[in-house]
């Protein structure tokens, strides 16, 4: 396995059909349980994406062939990516950013998120788990965040992702129950309010 990281959107799309292909496997799975539709979906919104400023990308590949995809030979499979950029300020309106705010407040929100690194989508095929995909992309992309300032979110449903980014070293910030409203945010290793941040944030 190699790693090809520090991609802008363009490069993250050349592999678009490797990156539909995880996507579709990956989230295809519980709890998830996506429409394959969805992956078509996903790459619509990924060429959105890849136009934001400070864009960066990374595909775990099996195979050694050129250095990136091409017209002749076989093509490294993809086994994994990530995608991620800076945050802006006030968080978007949309997808699961206002039960972010809710959950943290206005300077809480402000204060650890913005012009954070948001990790936004990672994802490996699960053929591959065990192997170490994951912690690659994850650090992949993570490794030039100002100051260690990154985060993301997953679903609380997603026990297996909660699990991974505890052993990756991550904090968990918000605490939903099961099935209750919000996501599941994590700070990561180096991030200045880590500490604070470690403190439980239940919601209701």
């Amino acid at each position: 396995m190699r790693v090809r990281h520090g991609l802008a959107g363009a490069e993250l799309l050349g592999y678009a059909e490797g990156v539909r292909s995880v996507y579709a496997e990956a989230f295809g799975q519980p709890p998830w349980n996506e429409d394959p539709a969805q992956a078509d979906r996903y790459l619509e919104r990924l060429a959105d994406e890849a136009g934001y400023t400070g864009f960066t990308g990374a595909v775990a590949l099996e195979g050694t062939a050129g250095q990136g995809p091409g017209p002749r030979g076989r093509e490294p499979r993809v086994l994994g990516y990530a995608s991620a950029w800076p945050t802006g300020y006030p968080l978007p309106d949309a997808r699961s950013y206002p039960l972010v705010t809710a959950a943290l407040g206005a300077r809480r929100t402000e204060e650890w998120l913005g012009g954070a690194l948001q990790v936004d989508e990672l994802a490996v095929r699960p053929s591959a788990h065990g192997r170490g995909v994951g912690r690659a992309l994850l650090a992949a992309v993570t490794g030039g965040a100002p100051d260690g300032r990154c985060w993301l979110l997953t679903s609380p449903l997603a026990a297996a992702a909660v699990r991974f980014y505890r052993r990756a070293g991550w904090h968990q910030v918000t605490h939903p129950g099961e099935g209750g409203p919000g996501p599941v945010l994590f700070l990561g290793p180096g991030h200045p309010a880590a500490p604070r941040g470690a403190e439980r944030l239940d919601l209701a």
